[in-house]
């Protein structure tokens, strides 16, 4: 079985209902720790095509940042 998908743990996370319907213009519709970010990609790497947790908190990072969330 795989885990959830990062989409689903960094709304949870953030607290906002769903992703930005224009991510990347306009403000952050919510943020999240590094400490989340990791929280998450520890959990994600399994699943994750990363060498290693620095890798994987990028990809996570990077899921964080198109759904419209600043990584604070």
């Amino acid at each position: 079985m795989k885990t959830s998908p990062a989409t689903y743990l960094l709304r949870k996370a953030s607290g906002v209902p769903k992703g930005g319907v224009t991510p990347g213009k306009g403000a952050p519709i919510g943020k999240v720790t590094w400490d989340q970010v990791q929280q998450i990609a520890e959990t994600k790497m399994v699943d994750l095509n990363a060498k290693d947790m620095e890798g994987a908190k990028r990809i996570i990072a990077g899921s964080a940042r198109s759904m419209g969330l600043e990584i604070v």
